[in-house]
Order: structure tokens, then C-alpha cells, then sequence
């Protein structure tokens, strides 16, 4: 029986490309360098699944930045404005797409659909001139094979590459993306051509976007891509791999109906409706590649249900067809549980990271060919049972609370209007009112603190001098800037899930699991195993002594339910939705302890909300309701005057604009300036938004500076569709990745540019 891995984290075990790629933008170490990490990285991801008896090892995964932009890059679709002039794309042209430039804004990055992963989305029109501007995939193919293992290139399939993309600036919106399939599949046929010349006998297409509600034409353009490419495929087999859902009935159809392609990916864990369809009937003499290991989370397989469920799978397409599969890229999940010397031995029985998973995927297939290791399969019995039975799960006062929460729908009792008056009266706050999202710089010496302090090198009274010198001279630096509202600049927290869940019970944390965000941004989500509660205030202390070193209204910073839910390992034992109404009545215990406290402005990030949302549009309204009601539960209680704020970023809104209205937050802070400003336009088709609302006037993501003239050109946008006095002025988005140096110009601009426009706007009056 074979096995087959989707995909594998790129970082490294110890985040070793992080440390590479950030090195080199520095400017500290060459490109030379760089390969060289990694190639290193590559030869031991191939030989680990080698070693591991895995026989459809995925090469051209790996990447420097995104597996999307990775394929534009290997189509030559580089927006004009990076001024390419043809020949292999090299890292400047690559990393200014990923990443802006001094002069040139990054393209846009959005969430990989309902994952924390982001992607660099393709910039398209008819005038775009495709060519073969990246040899990667063969390349890698190559270097795997010299290496002695012979992989399956992956490539980013054809179909989902444009539906995937969106049309270039001063493209009409409406442009028909799938128009430009004839000119990208002889750009395919070409890396095709040269996969099959170097020896590969299997390429895989991930084609994600078939889970998703397609129409007829969309459908139709998976047929028509793959038959324009038989020809070429002749001689070399052919995995189509989907992920993260289930496959509807039709897109099943029109994919096992695929005459070119030799076998077909599904996500058997989220898959459940899939599984049926497969069971329904499936084309004879086709692979049939089974996702029943999760790629997305980091609980152990139960490998005696997957068996079953393999056997009677079995049965159905043949013993010779059936391969032992990932649900999805690893890429998502932590990579080696043995890096983890420090994590609660029991809880750990109960994990298995990226390599762990690459052995459950081997185990599973060596039992269905008669070679069952009844040693691998009776601990992982053991470590299910303990889980199941383990006192530390469960909470009875927990669960009972939050089960109460559903008679109710959680609502402040004032309207939104009336409750920013109050405010108003409160704050005097100017018109056009300027705050920051929360983080400041983490510089070297402030992550130095925060890692001697967890060693117990310095003392509790070192530490808490040391993080109150960093506030004071962030909220020093704000009032130097003048900015209205602000924040403390979060120098105790490393990551803002984190920050929490260390203080929440029900939560366990890792210290290498980390996983990457987009480009050599790394999260390390904490694991939540049992019901969660608040043992202690987890702020308070920290957002008063901030508010006592100034005048001007101080931020209370806090991360909301939902956000702490997505942006976690989430236990799989109960539903999602009482997870996180578990979660909301702790953080709202820390919001009304804030107020006790005399922080009058509160903000509760809700960034991840919009990734959550379901795949499928049939599925939205149930996650939005349980989703918005978690945030409501957060802040009902408080004072008309108290002001809560909400902080969303990286996603597309509109069409949950309605849902966000519904959080009933008195400002919300979005991204919006490098989506190319995508948001205004749900207000320029008349959606009216009576609360206060500051979509984000410079990309904080960029090393770019922009000036006071270009801030001031967004805000003016924004004021020809928003009202005056309900729009604020802020970034994209927290400032924690960014240099010192860049930030204290941009917002500088950013604060000129909110001056020069209440000075223009008092005297239009």
C-alpha cells in the first residue's frame, strides 16, 4: 500500500529559513547564503520522508515566500510596475512582489482560504504577456533526484490560479479571469514538457478551489484545462489534489470525470460529504490518494478508526489504487513534536506534529498491506483513551456556563449612535481621530528581556522595570507625534494569541511549534485541550501603569474569542462554537476588569473572524452568528462611555459587511490600503455604517514610507464615502515587524496627513 504527502512546512525545525530570509533583506548575508539554507532545508525534508518508506514525496513545495506567487513568478505575470524585463525572475523582482520595495508597493496578500497562511494574490489582465520566467519546480525535481529521491513536482493548478487572482489596477473588475486560460496553459505545457525530460513520472496539480461553490462556467474550465493539456501529459501520471472541504457533487463529477488525470486528493477529515460521494462511485482503474491524516491541526491520528475507514475504501477503487494521504499541506501544522522537551508528557502522547504525521501516513499504509505494528497502533489506542478519561479536559462549572449563554443574544443596550456621543462627551476627541493597532517595534533588546526573564535570568522586578521603561518611551513617542488614542505597544507579549492563552487554563504551549503566516512571519499557535477559564487578570496591570504615564486615552488590548479560537490548535473533541463561547466569558471578565480599572477605550482584535468563515456559502450563517454572538458576549456589560474597538486585517470583507455591522463595536480598524482599497467600495454601493471606522491608511507589512500626500489621498477617499465624524486615521495593522526607523516617518505622515485634512475641512465650512 502506498503513501503520499500533500505538502510540508518550508521554515525548518528551528525556523531556520526565517533567520536566512530575514538575513538576506538586511542586507547581512547573500543570496548565496540563502540558497544555500535552503537547499539544506529541502535535502532534509526529502530524505525524511524517504527514510520514512514514503513513496510520493512532494517536491517544489518549498518556497521563499508563497507556492501563489512562486507561480506567477513561474508564468511571468510580474505586475509592470517591477519593471522586469524578461529572462529567470531573481529575488529582487521576486521579494519587491512579495514585499514592496522603497519606491514600489508589495502586491496584495489575503488569507489562503480558511487558514492563518497568506498568499500574494496574481495581478491579471488582458494585456498581461505570460512567459516561462521561472524554471523552480523543474529545477527542484532535479536537485530531489540527484539526491537520490524521485519526487511528485506540485504544481498550483492552472484553473485555481485564476480564480484565485484578481484583475490589475485599471482592469475593468468585471474582467472574466478564466479568459486568460488559453494563455497560461502553454506556459504549463512548457514546465510539463521539461518535468517529463528530467525524469518525472508523477505530477501533482493542487487545484484547492473545487471545494468551493463554483458555477457552471468555472466547472467547465477545469474540463476544458485539463483536455488542452492531455496531450502533453501522455507518458506521466496525474494527481489532482484538493483540500480543505468537501468536494460539492458536481465539482466531483466534473473531476473524476477527468479523463488525463490518474488519480484525485481529498480531504477525508473535513470531507465527511466526500467520503459518500466516493462510496457512490468512483472511476474504475483511477488512484484514489485518502486524506484521513489531518494536515491542519496537531492531534494524533486514531489510526484503528482511519484503518477501518481505509478498508472500506478498500473495497471500493481496489487494494492497488487506494494511497494513504495527508488531508493537506503540512504546511499548516507544527513541524517535529521531538523538538518539544518541555511540553506536559501526557499532553504530548496526545500530539503528532508535520514528522509524526508523515510516520501515522506510513503506519496506516503498512497495516493495510498486511505489515500492522501492533506496537505503533496500541499506544496510539492508549494515548486516545487518556485524553477521553483525563480530568484536566474537562470543566464542569465551564460547560455549564457557557451552555447558559445560548438563551441569549448578548446585545449592548444602547445603540451605537447614542453610546459614541456618550463617548465623545468623554474623550473630545478630535475629527479625524489618530491612534495605532497596538504593537510597536519589537527590537532586539526588548525580545532579549522577554527571553531572559522565561529562562528566570533576571528577576520578576527586572523584567517589569525593563517593559515599563519600553512603554514609557512608546507612549512618549506617540504624544511627540501627536496621535490621539494610544496603545501601550504590547512590549510583554511576543504573540498576541500567546500572550493570552499562557494565562488562560485549558491551553498548552510549545516551544518550537512554530508555523508559518506568510514569508518568514512564523506563528506558534498555542494547543487548547480542555475547557478554558480565567484564572487571573491578564492585562490590567500593564494597560493602568500605561495609562498613568499619560493624559490621552490608553488602549486596553485584548484578542477576542474568535481570533484566539483560529489563530489556535483547537481541540477536536467537542464543537468549535462552545470552545469559543468559553473563551468569550474570559475575555469578558478581563474587558469589565479593565473598566473597574479606568480604561475607558478597549480594544478587542477580531483579525481572524473573516478566516474562519466556511468554504462553502451554505455553511456562513451558522458560523457567523456563533462567531459574532462570542464578540458580543465580550463587551455587553460595559459603560455607554466606555468605547470598545474591534481590529480586523488581511481578508476580504465585503461580503460579510452586514456580519461585522452586527458586532455592534463603536470603531472597527480594517485593512484596506493594500487590497487597493477594496473595502470603500461596499460603502460606494450604499452600505450605510453609522459606527466608528478606520480603514487602514498605509501597508504595514512594507518597508515602505509613504508620504503625507499619498496618506491624505487615501483619507480623502475614504471621506467620499464614509462620514466625517465616524472615520479615524490609522495603519493597516500592528507595528511589531516593522524597524523604528520606518515607522516614526510613517506616522509622522500619517498624523500631518489627519492635520492637513481637519484643517481643509474647517475651512470648507
Amino acid at each position: 500500500m502506498a503513501s503520499h504527502i500533500v505538502g510540508y512546512p518550508r521554515m525548518g525545525p528551528k525556523r531556520e529559513l526565517k533567520f536566512a530570509l530575514e538575513s538576506f533583506w538586511d542586507g547581512k548575508s547573500s543570496a548565496e547564503d540563502l540558497e544555500k539554507v535552503a537547499a539544506d532545508l529541502r535535502a532534509s525534508i526529502w530524505k525524511q520522508m524517504s527514510d520514512a518508506g514514503i513513496k510520493y514525496i512532494p517536491s517544489n513545495t518549498f518556497s521563499y515566500y508563497d507556492q501563489v506567487l512562486d507561480t506567477t513568478a513561474m508564468l511571468g505575470a510580474v505586475p509592470p510596475r517591477y519593471n522586469w524585463t524578461g529572462g529567470e525572475i531573481g529575488f529582487s523582482t521576486y521579494f519587491s512582489m512579495a514585499r514592496g520595495n522603497a519606491s514600489l508597493p508589495a502586491m496584495e496578500m489575503t488569507k489562503w482560504f480558511d487558514t492563518n497562511y497568506h498568499f500574494i494574490v496574481p495581478e491579471l489582465g488582458p494585456d498581461v504577456k505570460f512567459s516561462y520566467g521561472s524554471h523552480k519546480a523543474v529545477n527542484e525535481y532535479k536537485e530531489a533526484k540527484a539526491l537520490g529521491v524521485d519526487t511528485v513536482p506540485v504544481l498550483v493548478g492552472p484553473v485555481s490560479y485564476l480564480l484565485l487572482s484578481k484583475p490589475a489596477k485599471g482592469v475593468e473588475k468585471t474582467f472574466p479571469l478564466l479568459s486568460l486560460l488559453d494563455k497560461i496553459l502553454p506556459i504549463y505545457k512548457e514546465v510539463i514538457a521539461d518535468l517529463k525530460a528530467a525524469g518525472a513520472s508523477w505530477i501533482q496539480f493542487d487545484e484547492p478551489t473545487l471545494v468551493k461553490d463554483l458555477e457552471s462556467h468555472q466547472l467547465e474550465a477545469f474540463t476544458k484545462a485539463y483536455a488542452e493539456l492531455e496531450s502533453t501529459l501522455s507518458g506521466v501520471n496525474t494527481i489532482v489534489e484538493t483540500y480543505f472541504a468537501d468536494v460539492p457533487a458536481a465539482a466531483y463529477k466534473t473531476l473524476t470525470s477527468l479523463s488525463c488525470v490518474s488519480g484525485f486528493g481529498f480531504d477525508l477529515v473535513r470531507g465527511a460529504q466526500t467520503l459518500e460521494l466516493i462510496k457512490g462511485g468512483f472511476p474504475a482503474g483511477k488512484y484514489l490518494f485518502a486524506g484521513v491524516v489531518d494536515g491542519r491541526n496537531i492531534w494524533a491520528n486514531d489510526l484503528a478508526a482511519s484503518l477501518t475507514e481505509l478498508s472500506s475504501l478498500e473495497g471500493i477503487v481496489g487494494k492497488d489504487k487506494l494511497v494513504v494521504s495527508t488531508s493537506c499541506s503540512l504546511l499548516h501544522t507544527a513541524v517535529d513534536l521531538s523538538n518539544e522537551t518541555k511540553l506536559d508528557q501526557e499532553i504530548k502522547s496526545w500530539l503528532a506534529f508535520a514528522a509524526q504525521k508523515i510516520v501515522e501516513v506510513n503506519a496506516l499504509a503498512k497495516a493495510l498491506s498486511g505489515e500492522k505494528d501492533e506496537a505503533v497502533f496500541s499506544a496510539n489506542a492508549a494515548a486516545h483513551a487518556s485524553r477521553k478519561s483525563s480530568p484536566r479536559v474537562n470543566n464542569e462549572a465551564v460547560q455549564k456556563a457557557a451552555a447558559a449563554l445560548r438563551g441569549s443574544d448578548h446585545r449592548r443596550a444602547t445603540n451605537v449612535s447614542a453610546r459614541l456621543d456618550a463617548q465623545q462627551k468623554k474623550l473630545n476627541l478630535p475629527i479625524l481621530p489618530t491612534t495605532t493597532i497596538g504593537s510597536f517595534p519589537q527590537t532586539v533588546e526588548l525580545r532579549r528581556v522577554r527571553r531572559e526573564y522565561k529562562a528566570k535570568k533576571i528577576s520578576e522586578e527586572e523584567y517589569v522595570k525593563a517593559i515599563k521603561e519600553e512603554i514609557s518611551k512608546v507612549v512618549k513617542l506617540q504624544e511627540e507625534l501627536d496621535i490621539d488614542v494610544l496603545v501601550h505597544g504590547e512590549p510583554e507579549r511576543n504573540d498576541m494569541v500567546e500572550y493570552f492563552g499562557e494565562q488562560l487554563s485549558g491551553f498548552a504551549f510549545t516551544a518550537n511549534g512554530w508555523v508559518q503566516s506568510y514569508g518568514s512571519r512564523c506563528v506558534k499557535p498555542p494547543i487548547i485541550y480542555g475547557d478554558v477559564s480565567r484564572p487571573n487578570p491578564m492585562t490590567v496591570f500593564w494597560s493602568t501603569a500605561a495609562q498613568s504615564m499619560t493624559k490621552r486615552p490608553m488602549k486596553g488590548m485584548l484578542t477576542g474569542p474568535v481570533t484566539i479560537l483560529n489563530w489556535s490548535f483547537v481541540r477536536n473533541d467537542q464543537p468549535r462554537f462552545e470552545t469559543c463561547y468559553q473563551i468569550a466569558l474570559a475575555i469578558k471578565e478581563e474587558v469589565e476588569d479593565l473598566e473597574k480599572a479606568g480604561i475607558t477605550v478597549i480594544q478587542i482584535d477580531e483579525a481572524a473572524l473573516r478566516e474562519g468563515l466556511p468554504l462553502r456559502k451554505s455553511e456562513h450563517g451558522f458560523y457567523l452568528d456563533w462567531a459574532v454572538h462570542s464578540f458580543r458576549i465580550t463587551n455587553v456589560g460595559v459603560q455607554d462611555t466606555t468605547q470598545i474597538h474591534t481590529h480586523m486585517c488581511y481578508s476580504n470583507f465585503n461580503d460579510i459587511i452586514h456580519s461585522i455591522i452586527n458586532m455592534d463595536a463603536d470603531v472597527i480598524t480594517i485593512e484596506n490600503s493594500r487590497s487597493d482599497e477594496k473595502l470603500l467600495s461596499v460603502f460606494r454601493e450604499g452600505v450605510k455604517y453609522g459606527a466608528g471606522i478606520g480603514p487602514g491608511v498605509y501597508d504595514i507589512h512594507s518597508p515602505r514610507i509613504p508620504s503625507t500626500e499619498e496618506i491624505a489621498d487615501r483619507i480623502n477617499k475614504m471621506l467620499a464615502v464614509l462620514e466625517t465624524n465616524i472615520l479615524w486615521v490609522n495603519p493597516d495593522c500592528g507595528l511589531k515587524t516593522r524597524k523604528y526607523g520606518e515607522v516614526k516617518p510613517a506616522l509622522e505622515h500619517m498624523v500631518a496627513a489627519a492635520k492637513l485634512l481637519r484643517k481643509n475641512l474647517a475651512s470648507a465650512k
